[in-house]
């Protein structure tokens, strides 16, 4: 880690304490709290069963034994360990107007790791991409207080190693199985400009563990404007095409295929069962942590009365777009 990556990073950080999080202590007030506990998986009690319990809750062999159904209870865990899994292969390097994609990963993991940390919470990440094509993520052992926060931003600045590389998602998350012991709040940051297949490891991450996809996006991946003739790059393999944006036929069926692989990511995400805010590099970051901390929210009231951590509760899917804080 070079002494620019942790300057730039204590820049980004300051820059983020007063511009931000300031606004945030005001407008969340005393959800502080409450937003960042944790959910235990230890077992409290049993009890019996009561009309509008999940059925999964009930213990079978209790159950048998006693002749009357029984869940079970657990206890809730106010430490929390949240882990960022961030994509940094080269799709997302791309940004049209001030920021690029990269850029807003950062500072949005940068904020959300600094808002956590302030309440005694613990955060570690998995970096995908920084070493080279074949290499596992790296990793950033989960700590607390402001210095890990700074230490996590500085190996996000790091520039990733050179040569092509083909983004398999599905790596970085299988990474994360063999890495995460005990249930974690999981934020999975990228693009999901990947190989397909990584919706199934996705979904055996969200059975263990609450899971949060921020898919970061830039408005000129969905539809091009009228710029005449410009040579596009693959970020990832180098590969070069020209194209005529003066045509309306090809932005047309650009903007086609565009809708189709739209439509096939929110299938994906939605069969593996996790909450999804989507983020534009034009967003403000304010507002998008907001509509974060109001899908949170719709998180933690979904919990069974009985006191089952999130991850038992049924799935509830969301791909969030243009929802704001009410």
């Amino acid at each position: 880690m070079g002494e620019h990556d942790r300057s730039t990073a204590d820049a980004l950080l300051r820059r983020l304490e007063w511009t931000v999080l300031r606004r945030l202590d005001g407008l969340l007030q005393g959800d502080h709290r409450t937003l960042w506990r944790g959910g235990g998986l230890d077992l409290a009690d049993l009890r019996e069963y009561q009309h509008g319990d999940d059925v999964r809750h009930i213990d079978w062999n209790v159950t048998a034994r006693l002749q009357v159904p029984h869940v079970r209870q657990y206890t809730d865990d106010r430490d929390l360990t949240a882990w960022f899994l961030v994509d940094l292969t080269g799709s997302i390097e791309f940004g049209s107007a001030e920021r690029t994609k990269r850029e807003v990963a950062e500072e949005l993991v940068a904020l959300l790791a600094r808002l956590i940390t302030r309440h005694g919470n613990r955060v570690g990440a998995l970096l995908y991409g920084l070493d080279g094509a074949g290499q596992p993520p790296r990793l950033v052992p989960p700590g607390t207080g402001r210095r890990q926060v700074l230490a996590l931003a500085s190996r996000l600045r790091e520039s990733a190693a050179p040569g092509a590389r083909v983004t398999v998602l599905g790596d970085l998350l299988r990474a994360a199985e063999g890495v995460l012991r005990r249930r974690s709040l999981v934020f999975v940051v990228s693009d999901f400009i990947s190989e397909p297949g990584w919706d199934d490891a996705l979904g055996r991450l969200a059975r263990r563990h609450e899971v949060m996809a921020l898919r970061l996006y830039d408005p000129l991946e969905m539809t091009l404007p009228d710029l005449g003739l410009l040579t596009l790059a693959d970020a990832e393999t180098g590969e070069q095409l020209q194209v005529d944006t003066a045509d309306p036929g090809f932005r047309r069926r650009f903007e086609a295929l565009a809708g189709q692989t739209e439509h096939a990511l929110r299938e994906a995400l939605a069969r593996a069962g996790v909450d999804t805010l989507e983020v534009t590099t034009a967003d403000d970051l304010l507002t998008t942590v907001l509509r974060y901390a109001a899908l949170r929210r719709q998180r933690l009231r979904a919990r069974p009365a009985i006191g089952m951590p999130a991850d038992l509760a049924p799935a509830r899917p969301t791909v969030e777009a243009d929802a704001t804080m009410s």
